[in-house]
């Protein structure tokens, strides 16, 4: 039974304010999942050492990975990536659509790989929405496109995970939903798995939407001291069989 783990680890600096890469890389591979996708990760910058981040974590849990700059400054870069042991190739890495002339917004983007189950081709893709909801819907809007969900090549099983930063009440939400199922209103989970803020996790905005050829056995966010001090989300867990 696979296992998918989304997290936005938030370079990889604690709650404690303390930079530690192998505390993130423990956290994760403390539940073996076999799909790891990153939010918030830093490359080469300044800021944490510049350390290659992804690298370091997907050297520590065994895995390859693929890494989506979302912003780049000179040599330096931020943004996501997806991790696994399991036979996979990149489809797709590219920017998702901004706002112009809002201060301080950061750029988003996705990245979108098929991982190899025993034969059975699964699309993974990975985000992480802008903080506005003009530019969330913009965001969503894309991803259900035909660059996207909507493309020729995207059949098959396929799960979109990452950082919203929407609610289930909001529009892009609802705009995701309209194309794929959320594996929690699948499990009809109540109360729903919440990961943020990872100290008193309080708001449900780390998302995994699901096609209909997966069936969703168990979500959960591990509450452990570690992950608790790790980051400022805790980890979101989705375990998941293939429909036969």
């Amino acid at each position: 039974m696979p296992r998918l783990l989304t997290y936005n680890v938030h370079r990889c600096v604690g709650v404690d304010r303390r930079l530690d890469v192998a505390r993130i890389a423990d956290v994760i591979a403390e539940h073996e999942p076999d799909i790891v996708c990153l939010q918030e990760l830093d490359v080469g910058r300044a800021r944490t050492g510049h350390v290659d981040q992804a690298q370091s974590i997907a050297d520590r849990l065994s895995m390859t990975f693929h890494f989506h700059a979302a912003m780049r400054v000179e040599s330096e870069q931020y943004g996501d990536a997806i991790l696994t042991a399991w036979p996979e190739r990149l489809v797709k890495s590219a920017d998702l659509p901004s706002l112009r002339g809002i201060p301080g917004l950061e750029p988003r983007g996705a990245l979108w790989a098929v991982i190899d189950f025993d034969g059975v081709a699964l699309n993974v893709i990975n985000t992480h929405l802008g903080l506005v909801p003009r530019e969330q819907r913009l965001q969503a809007a894309a991803l259900v496109g035909s660059s996207w969900l909507a493309h020729a090549d995207c059949v098959g099983p396929t799960l979109l995970t990452g950082d919203f930063n929407a609610t289930s009440i909001t529009r892009p939400y609802q705009t995701l939903t309209g194309r794929l199922s959320d594996c929690q209103r699948a499990l009809k989970l109540k109360p729903t798995v919440k990961t943020f803020p990872s100290g008193f996790p309080a708001i449900r905005i780390d998302h995994c939407f699901t096609s209909p050829e997966i069936v969703v056995t168990g979500v959960k966010a591990p509450f452990s001291p570690l992950a608790r001090m790790a980051s400022d989300h805790l980890p979101l867990i989705v375990d998941f069989e293939f429909r036969t």
